[in-house]
């Protein structure tokens, strides 16, 4: 069972995403080059919206997660200083092989998710070995070697669910370890692009000094640029449920249909509060000097256990804007569906809330946005 979600959203004078240079960043498609939001880049900003929305373990991607959130935990609960740094090396050698940075042992080379969850086990653990009268580190390193493999077994047996947090649950968590899990993405992002050509400018501007007397030397005392553009985005997501609600509660993703009601609950909490940050909460550098918050003028959700295919094509011809360009973005995304469904067949349900005109999305009900999504939800989690 799937959801996806397309959605078209418009933005004025802004910067959503720069590259290594501080430009717009941008994606050759079709027939024009268009300016481009990454998937990560939306994705951190709808991370941080669930870490204030949801009432479930969020994670901590950091390099300095043994360091600054293991160690200084086994540290506060009493343990030796010398013992902490020891027992804490030697699980970050153990969990994250070849991960260690070589200049400080407490250090990953690169960021590394962990979950709020798994932190907790793993103060546990060390605070555990730290107080038995064994050689803690040989008791750590026996305990890790027992399950090596996979350390689901010793979360499980100790009632540790969601142990990656919830954006590892969703966008997934990738490790070379033989003894961490890896966690599959149950939520899939494309980067989000312009239907219409790329249009942008170059924006000058200046910094004046406050301080400086009337008659000392004119001009700014400060010059700079910045690339500017405006343009409607489409978007594109897509959520394997089973594999969310596996990653949610560590089940068997064919039984997803027999999971107890608070796994479906939680289950349905995560894809409501995602579709609403996908519509309403915008990425964007320089916020400060352009405001660019925006919600999206069209959510189209489709519920189904069909292969997920996107509706970039719509405008794989780029749209030359005229007159009402939200209504011709909108009018080609349907006549696409319609073309896709002559060749395929519909197997999809589909819901849309829009602020425009949907005629051309043929057969679907338009509504508001909070029914439209209810409505999926009930028809999605119906199948269980």
């Amino acid at each position: 069972m799937f959801l996806q979600i397309h959605t078209l959203t418009s933005y004025a004078a802004a910067l959503l995403n720069r590259d290594d240079a501080g430009l717009a960043k941008r994606l050759p498609f079709g027939n024009a080059e268009r300016m481009r939001v990454s998937s990560q880049c939306l994705k951190k900003h709808w991370r941080d919206d669930f870490h204030r929305a949801l009432n479930l373990p969020g994670g901590i991607r950091s390099r300095l997660f043994f360091e600054r959130e293991i160690l200084a935990r086994v540290v506060s609960a009493g343990v030796a200083d010398a013992v902490a740094r020891k027992l804490t090396e030697g699980l970050l050698k153990r969990l994250v092989q070849g991960g260690q940075d070589k200049d400080n042992p407490l250090r990953l080379k690169q960021p590394v998710l962990f979950g709020k969850p798994e932190a907790d086990y793993l103060v546990s653990l060390l605070t555990e070995c730290a107080a038995s009268d064994a050689d803690p580190v040989k008791l750590l390193d026996e305990r890790l070697k027992a399950e090596k493999g996979n350390l689901q077994a010793m979360w499980k047996a100790s009632g540790v669910n969601l142990v990656s947090g919830v954006e590892g649950a969703m966008f997934g968590r990738f490790v070379t370890s033989d003894i961490l899990a890896r966690t599959d993405a149950a939520v899939h992002v494309a980067h989000a692009f312009t239907v219409h050509a790329l249009n942008t400018e170059i924006d000058y501007f200046t910094v004046v000094d406050d301080l400086k007397e009337a008659d000392e030397d004119a001009g700014a005392a400060h010059a700079g640029d910045m690339e500017l553009g405006a343009g409607l985005f489409y978007g594109y997501v897509v959520v394997d449920l089973p594999l969310l609600l596996a990653n949610l509660c560590g089940c068997d993703p064919v039984q997803w249909r027999e999971q107890p009601p608070e796994a479906l609950h939680d289950a349905r909490a995560v894809l409501e509060r995602l579709v609403q940050a996908i519509a309403t909460v915008s990425p964007g550098a320089k916020l400060g000097s352009t405001a660019p918050y925006a919600r999206a003028e069209l959510v189209l959700l489709e519920t189904g256990a069909s292969q997920p295919r996107t509706l970039a094509n719509a405008y794989l011809q780029a749209l030359k804007p005229q007159g009402n360009a939200l209504q011709q973005a909108v009018d080609a995304l349907g006549r696409h569906l319609a073309a896709l469904d002559g060749m395929y067949g519909r197997d999809e349900q589909r819901f849309v809330a829009s602020t425009q005109n949907t005629d051309q999305l043929a057969d679907i009900a338009r509504a508001p946005l909070k029914d439209s999504l209810s409505a999926a939800l009930d028809a999605l989690f119906g199948a269980a």
